[in-house]
């Protein structure tokens, strides 16, 4: 998965207002302690960041 992928699968999963509250305000556990936007600046591979996302957020099939 593309970086730029993952994105919009964020802005359409939790929407503009909300999407960058959520990767830069939630830290997660699955995450190593670290906010979506850490895990990424740090060079997470997204598609795995992604599948987390999924799993904590209960994302729509239609998504993953």
């Amino acid at each position: 998965m593309r970086l730029g992928e993952f994105w919009e699968r964020m802005t359409a999963h939790f929407g503009r207002a909300y999407v960058d509250s959520v990767a830069r305000d939630h830290v997660m556990s699955q995450l190593g302690g670290r906010t979506i936007a850490e895990a990424i600046e740090d060079g997470m591979d997204p598609k795995a960041v992604w599948r987390v996302v999924c799993e904590c957020f209960d994302v729509p099939d239609s998504l993953t």
